[in-house]
């Protein structure tokens, strides 16, 4: 029997703060993240900014999780742990009042952060940092979960595809409750000086918070952040036999494959199009439902372009009605968490009914025309929301979230 799937528990780290208020709170204010990165010495680099998680993360992290398990975990990984303790006890589930076995871990996970920004790596913990699939077993481990554990690694769009997995375990019977999400930084020299070699970089270094600017004429490159985004998907009538309190619905998803370049998005945004069909056709959302969309809007070139073209070339006329934002404009591109950070801002959206800012939309390109919801955040009650997410190698994913009314 097909059910459907609500987010009851949120946990999110990003560059603007350790908490779901907090970070909630800044984005509505339209504050940047970015500043002049600290994790290493990037003076040699043409990039020289980043979306760093405040220092302060390591005292929470600390008072999270247990030191021995610590130890074997990148810093990355312990976002992860972090955001998941967070969004499970946001949640108020405990599972000794369940069955383990149909409760499951999703996760994103381009790389685990063992790079040279990472600390303390000794011949013992080097396998256990490396591990692509340490963040669901170590969720997995904290609770005793026995249903399906896994990650996924498809680029910018892991931890939208996560939640898709998760969803779709739940919607299918499989699974009662899924913890889904991700977590990255490349913030690290080798992979900077990458990306600089890619020309997909922002190089407008001073002042770093206006460095992320999506959909602008002066656009030149993304901006890299880091952090986690974890949520906590149930049954609905799961969630509300346990009386708890309901953020929204995933009400569809689409992904899809490109097959086109390992690097660019298909030419005038079909394949990112094509995307935006699927989820609304497997939603069983009619167009004119759609209230808002949660760009992937990374600040490159091509990607404004083209999601711009898909956003038009789906929604037609009504496009210039649709809001699109992008968060990438305050916390950067948080790459394999991207995602799941982006699921829960706009859940945040639809809840609040708040349209979050694309700040730094100072010199509109007039070849982008859409309402992109400029500088400041505002109000608007809408029930339907968009969330898209586009990655490396043509992997694309738009979630589809409702709002939850009693």
């Amino acid at each position: 029997m097909s059910k459907e799937v609500v987010i009851t528990g949120m946990g999110l780290i990003s560059s603007l703060g350790l908490s779901l208020e907090e970070n909630w709170e800044n984005i509505v204010a339209g504050k940047s993240g970015v500043k002049e990165i600290t994790h290493f010495d990037a003076g040699t680099l043409a990039t020289r900014v980043a979306a760093e998680v405040p220092p302060a993360f390591d005292e929470l992290s600390r008072n999270l999780i247990k030191k021995r398990a610590a130890s074997q975990m990148t810093r990355v990984t312990r976002m992860c742990i972090t955001a998941a303790k967070i969004a499970v006890t946001d949640a108020g589930i405990d599972f000794n009042l369940l069955d383990r076995a149909r409760c499951g871990v999703v996760m994103g996970v381009v790389n685990t952060g063992n790079s040279s920004s990472e600390k303390d790596t000794t011949i013992q913990n080097t396998v256990f940092k490396s591990m692509t699939n340490s963040m669901p077993a170590w969720i997995s481990l904290e609770y005793q979960l026995q249903g399906p554990s896994f990650s996924v690694n498809t680029a910018c769009a892991s931890s939208a595809y996560a939640i898709a997995f998760g969803y779709e375990m739940i919607k299918s019977g499989q699974a009662d409750v899924v913890i889904v999400g991700g977590a990255d930084s490349i913030i690290n020299f080798e992979e900077i000086q990458g990306f600089n070699a890619l020309y997909a970089l922002s190089v407008a270094n001073d002042p770093p918070e206006k460095a992320s600017k999506p959909f602008s004429l002066d656009r030149d490159g993304f901006v890299i952040g880091e952090g986690a985004g974890v949520l906590v998907l149930e049954g609905k009538e799961h969630a509300i036999a346990r009386n708890t309190a309901i953020y929204a619905e995933i009400a569809g998803c689409g992904l899809t494959s490109e097959g086109y370049n390992i690097m660019a998005p298909m030419k005038d945004g079909e394949g990112m199009a094509k995307t935006l069909e699927l989820a609304l056709k497997n939603a069983g959302i009619k167009k004119d439902e759609v209230g808002y969309i949660n760009a992937h809007g990374t600040s490159t070139e091509l990607n404004d372009r083209y999601e711009t073209m898909a956003i038009r070339q789906v929604f037609g006329d009504g496009a210039r009605q649709i809001p699109v934002s992008s968060s990438k404009s305050m916390l950067g591109h948080t790459i394999g968490a991207a995602g799941a950070i982006e699921a829960i801002i706009t859940a945040l959206a639809l809840k609040n009914g708040i349209l979050p800012p694309t700040i730094n939309y100072d010199h509109p390109d007039p070849d982008l025309d859409l309402d992109y919801v400029p500088n400041k955040s505002r109000k608007s009650d809408f029930n339907v929301a968009l969330t898209n997410s586009f990655g490396f190698g043509g992997h694309n994913a738009t979630l589809v979230l409702k709002k939850y009314r009693d």
